[in-house]
This record gives structure tokens, sequence and C-alpha cells, in this order.
């Protein structure tokens, strides 16, 4: 089991640190060209969209798909999780401070790939056989390649999802909340475990009504609490923010001058691991996000784009970067130390240095929040694939696997299933960005505000 283990880790090492990581930039770089900016020239227009549909007790979602706030908060109860606490601290303990600088131009790019995913899945959305709307990365991939291929691609795709969110992801994400509750408060990890299976059951069983309906409302209010958080450790820790800032830029691009040759953390270390986290984080152009985009009613696909916008935005310039600030006025980052704290254990230590025993539990409650968001998120997304491949009569079943699985994975933490996530979460992008690349064309025309549904 360890020899399987570390072989799959070795790949899993591969495929994100090689080849997806100059996939996704790239595709990132690739959309904001054809777009011409459009991340900057439509950031405005997202928020006047998200603003007119705020509301945390919309109209209740059904057969004809979610509003576009409901449909947002999915989205981003997948983007920010546990990522964004320990996937920070672990890109500032491997990249140094300079990562968070190299986290933020990959997000950049990202913004424009998440508006031609969002746009996609609106053009080429469906009904099922239920007469539900649904969407996502397979009906456009279908739609784009024809015959043997096209199915092969498609079918690819939403496997390696289902495996890689809706099981394996999400024993990972209730490993991330029982540790931390026994951290904090000296839970019984099995019990926590427990605990959130049944709610997360009660949640699924309600289909995409209940589902948005939670979402509307925890994810608003967890930011809210999550950010509220940040900004009074920063106030106490102000004389430190400058030279944090400073750090970031002149470590983008000096590591040394910053860190000394100690550490053994270069620019090329810096980027690895800011642009590494950093996609994994907002999720952009991992295929993910546009099942919940797929269901917004929207007057054109393009409002929903420039909605997507705002969804990496909010992820990584404002709840990644709060957490990096955080991390780095405390005092608590030694990056590339041997015995250096790193993912949640350095998270937790940094909050605990400005809140006491209270930091401790913050982050354990704000664990809890996220990484069970993102819970309800990922069965979702892998809900939509497995209708698609089986109908709805395999829903049920589907379900009661991930219940299962959140279960087992608050109790175990066996490095296979965590190597494995990785893995399925990587594979599941290629044929993604293989359909947005080839689709490009109408993603272009629609951010020039073209008509695409002719």
């Amino acid at each position: 089991m360890e020899v399987l283990a570390d072989w799959v880790s070795k790949v899993s090492n591969v495929v994100w640190n090689g080849l997806l990581l100059y996939l996704l930039v790239g595709t990132g770089i690739v959309f904001t060209i054809r777009t011409r900016f459009v991340q900057v020239r439509k950031f405005g227009a997202g928020w006047k969209h998200l603003f007119g549909h705020f509301s945390l007790n919309g109209e209740k979602a059904g057969k004809d798909g979610m509003s576009p706030f409901q449909a947002l908060t999915t989205a981003i109860a997948a983007q920010v999780g546990t990522g964004n606490i320990a996937g920070a601290a672990t890109a500032l303990y491997s990249g140094g401070p300079g990562a968070i600088f190299w986290m933020w131009l990959s997000a950049f790019f990202g913004m424009s790939t998440i508006y031609g995913e969002a746009v996609l899945a609106q053009k080429y959305k469906t009904t099922d056989d239920k007469g539900h709307v649904t969407g996502g990365p397979i009906y456009y991939i279908r739609a784009r390649f024809q015959g043997g291929f096209g199915k092969f691609l498609a079918g690819f795709f939403s496997v390696a999802i289902i495996f890689a969110l809706g099981f394996t992801g999400n024993m990972v994400q209730a490993n991330s909340i029982s540790v931390a509750f026994k951290t904090a408060f000296g839970a019984p990890q099995i019990v926590v475990g427990i605990v959130c299976a049944i709610i997360a059951a009660f949640i699924f069983l309600g289909g995409v009504g209940r589902i948005a309906s939670v979402t509307e409302k925890v994810v608003p209010i967890m930011a809210l609490f999550y950010m509220a958080g940040c900004l009074v450790i920063l106030c106490f820790n102000h004389a430190a923010i400058i030279p944090a800032f400073k750090s970031i830029f002149v470590a983008a691009f000096d590591p040394q001058s910053i860190l000394g040759g100690a550490a053994g953390i270069t620019v090329r270390e810096a980027m690895r691991y800011g642009v590494a986290r950093g996609l994994f984080s907002n999720e952009a152009g991992m295929g993910s996000t546009p099942h919940a985009h797929a269901l917004a009613k929207v007057k054109r696909p393009q409002d929903q784009g420039e909605i997507a916008i705002v969804s990496v935005f909010i992820d990584t310039f404002v709840v990644l970067t709060l957490t990096a600030m955080v991390i780095l006025t405390s005092g608590m980052l030694n990056p590339g130390a041997p015995d250096g704290l790193q993912g949640t254990e350095l998270a937790q230590a940094a909050f605990t240095a400005s809140l006491g025993t209270l930091g401790g539990a913050f982050v354990a409650i704000c664990m809890l929040f996220f990484a069970f968001s993102t819970i309800i998120g990922w069965y979702f997304f892998g809900e939509q694939n497995v209708k698609a491949l089986f109908g709805h009569k395999a829903v049920k079943a589907y379900a009661a696997i991930v219940v299962v699985c959140i279960v087992i994975g608050s109790a175990l933490h066996v490095d296979l299933v965590w190597n494995l996530s990785d893995l399925f979460n990587g594979l599941m992008v290629f044929p993604n960005l293989i359909a947005l690349l080839a689709l490009s064309g109408i993603v272009a025309k629609a951010a020039h505000d073209k008509d695409i549904m002719k």
C-alpha cells in the first residue's frame, strides 16, 4: 500500500507541478488575449450582476435552475475551502512570501478562464431525462467533439470528477474538519465525521433546491466571519502589514534577499508553489464550477460569465490573501525550515499568536464552514455527472457512497486516498482544457458582446 501511495504521489506531482501549471496558466493567457482582458473590462459588470441578484433567501431552485447568486455561492462553496487556509500556509512555507505574488498572477489569468467556462456551460446546458436543467464540461465537450473521441473525453472527465471530488476529495475535506476539531476541542474524529455525514445526507437528499438554499446563506456568512477575524488580527499587527506586502513583491523575484540562502527557496520554487496552490484553490480551468454556473437563470451566457469572474477574485484576492497576510504578520512563518510549521498547523499558530487560545477555535470553526461547504459543492458537481452517465436512478447510491466517504475520511488519514484525490483532480482538467481551447472562439465572441446563442 505504501509503495502504491508513493507511486501515485510521484505521478500526481508530475501532473500538477509540470504539465498542469503550464497548461492552466497558458490557457488563462490565451483567454485573456482573445477576450481582450475580459476580467478587467467586465469586472465592474460582474459585481453589478452579483448585487442585483443578492439574497440570503432567494427563490427556491428547481427543475428550471437557480438564481445567478445561488449559482455563484454554489461555485464559491467549492472554491473557498481548506485550500484557503492550509493551502496558503503550504505555499508560504514551501515557496516563501513570493509565492503569494505568483498566486495573484495565476488567479488574474484564471479569471478569464472561468469566464469562458461559465459562458460555455450556459450555451450548451440542456435538460436531463427528468426535465431538469443541467450542464457542465461533459456537455460542451460532446458538443465540440463528435463521435467516439468526444464520448471518450466526456466520459473520462465525468469519471475523474466523480472520484476526485465526490469520493476521495470529500474524504479529504471531512478529515480537515475532524482534525481541526480534535486539535481545538479534543473532539473524537469519528464523532465529528458522523455528525457531518448526517447533516450532509439531509442536504443531499433535498436535491438542488436544498443545496442552493444552504449555499446562498452559508457562503456569505462564512466569508464575512472569516474576513472579520482576519481584519481584527491585522489591526493588532498593523505595524507589520507594509513589510509583509514588501516581502511578497521582493521575494517573488529575489527570495534570497528576504530569506537568505539557508531556506533553499528560489524564484522557481516561489512560482511553482504559488501558481499550484492558487489554481488548486480557485479551481479556474478545472471544470468543476461550470456545473453550478450552467444552472443560473440569466438572459445571456455573458451575464453568468461576468459573475464567475467575481468568484475567483473573492477566493484568491480576498480570502486567500487575508490568510497569507495573517501568517506573514504573525512572525510564525519559517519558510523551508525542516522543523518549521506548515499547513493547518502554521495557520492555527498564526491565529493563536494574536488571539490566544481563541485562535485555534477560530480556525477550527472556519475549517468546518469552509470544508463543509466544499463537501456540498463537490457532491453537487459529482451528482451532475452521475446523472449524465447513469441517470437519476443512480443518484441515491452516489449520495450514500459520499456519506460513507465522509465518515471514513474523518477517521482515517490514508496517504493513498490523499494522493489519489490530487491525481484525479489533475486528470479531470485535461479534457476540460482541450474543449475550452477548441471553443475559445465562441468565448471571444461572447466577451465582445456578440450573440453566441444563434
